[in-house]
């Protein structure tokens, strides 16, 4: 799908690892600047095996890119969720935004929002009950930003640090 600015949002494919890589390490470090008791500075979420593993299960777990001029500006990493015959949940289908990023360097283009609002699109057409994800509470430009675009507070994890 093209996009104002010349912004493609596709499907990852395994060629943009060393894009994402770069990405997943910039969203690590304000985890880890906000809370280094408990994310490990220099460290990134997923390694490159289990990056190629997620974005080859697009059933499962698709990831969406935000290209420009074939450089990866920001992607959504989705995770499938449903509870079949759960003894607390009903049958719905959620898809849960497991990592936004937006590169640094071009923030204030509006490619997070018109990578959430594909990815609308597509629990839409996928049928979909909702859309949800976590973000942590110290980071207020998340907070904000996830605010805007209209999402609004599920629930609410808390901590007793000992």
């Amino acid at each position: 799908m093209e996009t104002e600015n010349n912004i493609k949002i596709r499907f990852a494919n395994t060629a943009d690892i060393p894009d994402i890589n770069k990405l997943l390490f910039e969203v690590h470090k304000i985890h880890s600047n906000l809370r280094p008791d408990i994310f490990k500075s220099g460290s990134k979420k997923y390694t490159s095996a289990e990056l190629t593993d997620i974005i080859n299960n697009k059933t499962d777990t698709p990831v969406f890119v935000a290209v420009k001029e074939n450089a990866v500006l920001g992607y959504a990493f989705l995770i499938k969720k449903q509870f079949i015959n759960d003894n607390n949940f009903t049958d719905i289908k959620t898809l849960y935004i497991d990592d936004l990023c937006v590169d640094e360097t071009a923030r204030g283009m509006h490619i997070g929002t018109k990578l959430y609002n594909y990815v609308l699109n597509y629990a839409k057409e996928n049928g979909y009950y909702n859309v949800t994800l976590n973000v942590w509470a110290d980071n207020k430009n998340a907070l904000k930003f996830y605010e805007k675009i209209g999402l609004k507070v599920q629930k609410i994890g808390m901590e007793k640090i000992l």
